[in-house]
Order: structure tokens, then sequence, then C-alpha cells
């Protein structure tokens, strides 16, 4: 298996940096993409990333990783809360995943508090901001070794 990590990021994290600094930092998603990089580069993986605001396109990523992918990594933004349909392409695929989350969620909306991805997912980094993308690259890396 090749030694790839595809990074997903769910809806709106492409405004990353201005959306709710408060909650989410100041840090954009160039910074996330660029950090994780560094992170899978030193765990001895190449990064893939991708970004989109719709589902379909996230799906779509999630299966091609089935051809070169060792993992993912994901943060499925408001996703994580109504999407059957991201879980079921995360476990069809059967590659091990990160759940990753810049806020806590847990101290947040009671709606933010369920996730499709929680059972399912081999690591989950909850509210470590965007450090917690270099923790899910370090976990899952530990796991695929």
């Amino acid at each position: 298996m090749t030694r790839r990590i595809l990074l997903v990021n769910g809806p709106n994290l492409n405004l990353l940096g201005s959306r709710e600094p408060e909650v989410y930092g100041t840090a954009t998603l160039a910074d996330v993409e660029k950090l994780t990089a560094a992170a899978a580069e030193a765990a001895g993986f190449e990064l893939r990333a991708v970004q989109s605001n719709h589902e379909g396109v996230l799906i779509d990523a999630i299966h091609a990783a089935r051809e070169d992918c060792a993992a993912i990594i994901i943060n499925p933004g408001g996703l994580t809360h109504t999407s059957v349909s991201l879980r079921d392409a995360l476990t069809g695929v059967a590659l091990p995943f990160a759940e990753v989350h810049i806020s806590d969620v847990y101290a947040r909306e009671e709606f933010r508090h369920h996730s499709y991805l929680h059972d399912v997912a081999a690591v989950r980094v909850i509210g470590e901001g965007v450090d917690g993308y270099a923790s899910a690259v370090r976990q899952l890396a530990a796991l695929i070794a």
C-alpha cells in the first residue's frame, strides 16, 4: 500500500482564518494543509488534501483513496452531525480514519455533540485546534505502521 494519507476538510473549512477566529483560531486552510503535510512527512507519508463545500465531492475523494492511500484524516465540518452518506463512504473504503474537530464540539451547541463518525473512527481528535491534525497523523501512523 502506498504510504499516503488523504486529508479531507468539509464545508466552510475554506474559511479558516477568517470565520469565527474566537472558535477556530486564525490559521488558514493552507496553514492546516502545510502543518498536516509536515507531520505526514515526518511519519514517512505523503499527503493529498481536498476541501469541498459539496458532500459528493468529499465522497468521491474518499472512494478514490482506496486506490492509493493507507489512511484518511477528515474534518467533516457540519456534515459530522448530518451525513450518513459520508459515514457509509468511510466505512465502505475500509481504510482507518481519524475524525478531527478544531473546536471542542462538546463545549458548544447540543446538536454538535452527535457525530455519525464517532463509533467507526479509528482515531478522534477533538478541541486541539489546528495542531489536532498533526496529532491525528501521528496516531494514525502508529496504527498502520
